[in-house]
């Protein structure tokens, strides 16, 4: 075969076959145009393939250094686009090893020994989804942060806590922040799980049976960095298994489907706390829109479209695991279809966690060293939307059983007082101690205090409570955790 036959694509496998691939045919199997963001990865695994095969001998001395050369020069083409992709040439692979075959010849033909692209294209997806996964982590360290810095500004912000969208107890606004903190922590040790089991090497099974030659699969894996938690090599120990799994896609689209749906969450209350009805809170001009008819509008076109986008990261995490579902053993044509949806998932992700990260945290100024433009809290419309709905009346309840009332007599109780309160349009600490020692005698001038939003918030001290002192001190572990 001449250096430059694997030019053409089908020339790859081109003597069993009688009649040239159809352009058709082509351009559907194809995967080079959206699969060359691997090119890193494939190359990184492919010197780590090459230094194995000259220390055991399979390859020589110079055929490594002139692979080494050759890489280097594409790494240089592609990183300035002179590097040309050809469709011919199928993918990532093919294109990457075409092009070393013609600056290096025969070196460029050897690099494959001991390998197929079934083991080469789950490596190369795995190193590349591993760096992924770990700028991720950054990115979530950065919008728990920013939700850290403005709950630090926020503790003694009272917050009409919701169930059922109803008002039920007063909160401290950054104690409603750091519960998001809480499920973007989670969202990080699921990805940091998915990584361990991401970093493991397929390299070395071949098409799907292993390798007659002598490789030292273990020396790849620890050039590749593909360790396990105590430091050995991280190798997959079934050819079959190491070639056809996508196990660790379908766990990373879950994790990324998990975390998409904590940003909608948040998405929901920003866009309900930025409406008129509610106006706790304003996001930067920079994240929001017009209206092409209505002049007065601010439209939370961030906060829509990450809840919107939620549906399609988990629409992929669907496509995943319906394409996986009816794959016999081993590799087959069917798991080029991982990559786009893959692909989508981490681009979708990422954009969002940083774009959310700006928003919520605001951007630096070069200029001040202060962060600008982030999440404008509106201090006194959330105290007075938390006056509306009677949130103390579990407080006058607790207040009753500490009086020795049984909780359920005191539940009824303080139910007959906010039909009063209700009736009197006003709110429970507005009415007078006589109308109060009505429905129970023990009721004391101590009272008003319990029925106040800050004695409400003070009052629940337990750890995890909402009250300042408690966090303030989950700021702190949040702080130390996130350094």
């Amino acid at each position: 075969m001449s250096s430059n036959q694997l030019d053409k694509k089908s020339e790859a496998w081109s003597a069993l076959f009688s009649e040239p691939m159809s352009e058709l045919v082509k351009r559907y199997t194809a995967s080079v145009f959206f699969d060359k963001r691997l090119w890193q990865a494939d190359i990184e695994g492919s010197l780590a393939h090459a230094e194995m095969l000259a220390a055991q001998g399979i390859i020589g001395p110079s055929d490594y250094h002139d692979i080494r050369r050759g890489m280097a020069q594409i790494t240089q083409e592609i990183e300035s686009g002179a590097f040309e992709w050809k469709l011919d040439l199928e993918d990532v692979h093919l294109n990457i090893e075409a092009r070393l075959t013609q600056l290096v010849g025969d070196a460029g033909k050897r690099l494959h020994t001991g390998r197929s692209r079934n083991d080469q294209v789950a490596t190369d997806v795995r190193l590349w989804l591993r760096g992924e996964i770990d700028l991720i982590g950054g990115l979530l360290t950065d919008l728990q942060r920013a939700l850290v810095e403005v709950a630090e500004k926020n503790v003694e912000v009272i917050l009409p806590g919701f169930t059922h969208l109803q008002v039920a107890q007063p909160v401290s606004f950054a104690h409603h922040l750091l519960a998001y903190v809480e499920m973007f922590s989670r969202d990080a040790e699921r990805f940091a799980d998915v990584r361990r089991r991401t970093n493991r090497l397929p390299l070395g099974s071949a098409a799907l049976a292993g390798t007659t030659y002598p490789l030292d699969r273990e020396r790849v894996a620890r050039t590749l960095g593909m360790l396990d938690e105590h430091g050995a090599p991280a190798v997959c120990q079934n050819s079959l298994d190491g070639v056809s799994d996508r196990d660790f896609a379908i766990e990373f689209t879950a994790a990324a489907s998990l975390c998409m749906v904590h940003i909608s969450r948040f998405s929901e209350e920003l866009i309900l706390w930025m409406s008129q009805n509610f106006g706790f809170v304003k996001i930067a001009d920079r994240f929001t829109t017009g209206s092409s008819i209505m002049p007065q509008k601010k439209n939370p076109d961030v906060p829509e479209l990450a809840r919107g986008k939620t549906g399609r990261v988990v629409g992929h995490l669907m496509g995943l695991i319906t394409l996986m579902k009816g794959q016999p053993l081993a590799y087959n044509k069917d798991n080029q279809e991982d990559k786009e949806p893959l692909f989508d998932t981490v681009d979708t992700l990422t954009d969002t966690l940083r774009i959310f990260a700006e928003m919520v945290g605001g951007q630096l100024n070069p200029a001040t060293g202060a962060k600008e433009g982030g999440l404008t809290v509106n201090a006194p419309a959330m105290e007075a939307a938390a006056q509306k709905g009677y949130a103390t009346a579990t407080d006058l309840a607790d207040y009753l059983v500490k009086k020795g009332l049984p909780f359920r007599d005191a539940h009824e109780t303080v139910a007959h007082a906010v039909k009063a309160a209700t009736s009197h349009n006003c709110d429970l600490s507005e009415l007078p101690l006589t109308v109060l020692q009505g429905f129970h005698p023990s009721i004391e001038k101590d009272v008003y205090e319990v029925l106040s939003l800050r004695g409400s918030l003070s009052a629940r001290h337990t750890l995890g409570g909402t009250a300042p002192a408690q966090v303030r001190a989950q700021i702190a572990r949040h702080r130390a955790r996130l350094g």
